[in-house]
């Protein structure tokens, strides 16, 4: 999930007199957005007095650096041992397409003041662990030793109270699905079951840059050198057989992440977002159970389109299963990071239209038919909005749909732009069927303008590709919203696992399914929680989860296809 820096409006309501004037002197030293730090209420007195006493270089004294956990220490300030302001969810209200997450708090004009230049401030050099434009923090900085050998994690800084596991139970659906191998010729041919995780681990450089957002989190569990070897032991402890992550900082998958996961058996494939952001989506998978057939990385900013501006990509993957018993198709894997802005739900929905187009592309038959689809990431959306609609029922009216209303982000979206017909231009050669216009037929091209002189010009939008998701987005136990991401501002679904769900699915629709040998059957998934849940751990992240993303764990099976004469694979 992309994030915009907005630490003044913190400092705004933590509720002391001297928050400006802190802030003031503060903002020279670190970059807004980068640092945040607790203010107990039985020490107001301490910053109060920032105001009024002179340090001997006549500078005020700088407050102790948040992930600096020995700074805590000589000033005698620990954050674990003092008040702290609670965690203040704010869950997504999914249980319908016209239920959203709850409205945002609107900027206030002293956030905007607090922004501005102090001319009293004096300039300072940045100290010791701050951003500045030519480099990151020295504790960001620590990011490129060596690799983490499988079983072996390197010590943590400093650990904050001990806070309780979030507990999540696997759901095993295998009594739902056909068990029995197949018999043909003669043999018997068992089917091939593997597992897919989607997780988004959260950059450190956007953690960095959107400090607001963990507010509620004890500073040295956001240290990077806590949070790697946990998301790796994460990784190792699942041990799924393909895996798309999202926000993988560039320089921790080339130094840390990649060689690590190689040592584990996976082979790594990365694609960085264009632009300056340094993070980007990764898909990595078990040698040993599949080889790689081809590679495209999707780049959505379109020069020249000034709708595709953005600098967000997605990454897909043919897969070839490695079973020596029988004969498996192919298996297409998408992954992608949709665009953050709630507002902009006509980039999300172009974003995800070129996506789809390649998977068509990529996952097509000679019979024109598309071999198995894992549709994977972080697509800034909730449950039955629009976009969600669209992925999984195929198509789109969007007669008269509000862009803030495409993704269900925000419950009142400023400004009410409709979409446009159509939404993306024409010059981007995809069609409103989500297909490349090289790959419409003549047939289909005919029977386009019978429907409609001009295809563009219709409300509508659609594609090829049956899709489910893996998930229910609702608990069981209470019929409360499922939450895949957590933060100090919200709480709600955005990650997603959709499939090609075979003909008798627990999951499929009836609509959407397709032949066993041409879908998947959900076999089984890690459980998600609910609000109530990451309330008892202190959100996310906390010790033990160190992303503000849960990572969604599902298992699968396919089943081998027909021996046919003439029969070509994906």
């Amino acid at each position: 999930m992309h994030r915009h820096p907005m630490f003044s409006r913190y400092l705004n309501t933590v509720g002391f007199p001297p928050a400006q004037t802190v802030y003031y002197h503060w903002r020279h030293c670190y970059q807004p957005g980068h640092v945040w730090w607790t203010q107990p209420s039985h020490l107001q007195h301490r910053w109060s007095s920032f105001s009024t006493v002179r340090h001997p270089s006549s500078r005020p004294p700088r407050p102790p650096d948040p992930y600096n956990w020995s700074s805590w220490r000589q000033t005698e300030i620990l954050p674990h041992t003092q008040p702290r302001r609670g965690l203040q969810l704010s869950a997504g209200l999914m249980d319908r397409s016209n239920s959203e997450p709850p409205k945002k708090r609107k900027r206030s004009s002293d956030w905007r003041q607090a922004g501005e230049k102090s001319q009293c401030s004096p300039e300072r050099s940045p100290p010791k662990g701050s951003r500045n434009p030519k480099g990151s923090p020295e504790w960001l900085q620590n990011v490129t030793c060596t690799p983490v050998p499988p079983g072996k994690f390197p010590s943590s800084p400093n650990q904050s109270p001990s806070t309780p596991e979030l507990k999540r139970h696997w759901e095993d659906l295998s009594h739902l699905c056909n068990a029995a191998p197949s018999v043909n010729g003669g043999r018997q041919k068992w089917p091939f079951d593997f597992s897919v995780m989607s997780y988004n681990i959260l950059s450190q450089d956007l953690l960095c840059d959107n400090t607001y957002l963990y507010r509620h989190s004890h500073p040295p569990i956001l240290d990077w050198r806590h949070r790697y070897p946990n998301i790796i032991k994460e990784l190792e402890q699942h041990s799924a057989d393909i895996m798309c992550l999202q926000e993988v900082q560039e320089d921790h998958y080339k130094q840390q992440i990649k060689p690590s996961l190689e040592s584990l058996g996976y082979h790594c494939e990365y694609k960085r977002r264009t632009g300056l952001k340094p993070d980007g989506c990764a898909v990595v998978f078990k040698r040993e159970r599949f080889s790689l057939v081809s590679c495209h990385p999707i780049e959505y900013f379109q020069r020249g389109i000034p709708l595709l501006d953005r600098d967000n990509v997605g990454l897909i993957v043919l897969l070839r299963p490695i079973d020596p018993h029988c004969s498996l198709t192919n298996i297409c894997v998408a992954n992608t990071h949709l665009l953050y802005n709630p507002r902009r739900g006509d980039i999300k929905l172009a974003q995800l239209a070129m996506l789809l187009a390649e998977i068509s592309r990529v996952a097509q038959l000679p019979d024109s038919n598309v071999c198995p689809v894992l549709l994977c990431g972080d697509f800034n959306s909730v449950p039955w909005s629009p976009l969600y609609h669209f992925i999984r029922d195929s198509r789109l009216e969007y007669d008269g749909l509000p862009i803030g209303k495409v993704s269900g982000q925000e419950e009142n979206p400023r400004g009410q732009r409709i979409l446009s017909v159509p939404i993306w231009p024409r010059c981007l050669g995809i069609s409103q069927q989500c297909l490349y216009e090289s790959q419409t037929t003549d047939s289909d091209l005919r029977d386009l303008e019978r429907a409609e002189p001009d295809g563009f010009t219709k409300a509508s939008i659609e594609h090829c590709l049956k899709l489910t998701s893996a998930y229910s987005h609702y608990l069981k136990e209470s019929s409360q919203p499922e939450i895949t991401t957590c933060h100090s501002r919200t709480a709600i679904t955005v990650d997603y696992i959709f499939y090609s769900a075979a003909l008798g699915d627990v999951m499929a629709q009836a609509e959407c399914s397709v032949p066993p040998e041409k879908g998947l059957q959900l076999l089984g998934r890690l459980s998600l929680v609910g609000e109530d849940e990451l309330q008892k751990v202190n959100g996310l992240p906390n010790q033990h989860n160190s992303s503000d993303h849960l990572p969604l764990l599902t298992r699968f099976r396919l089943h081998p296809r027909a021996e046919q004469k003439h029969l070509f694979i994906c």
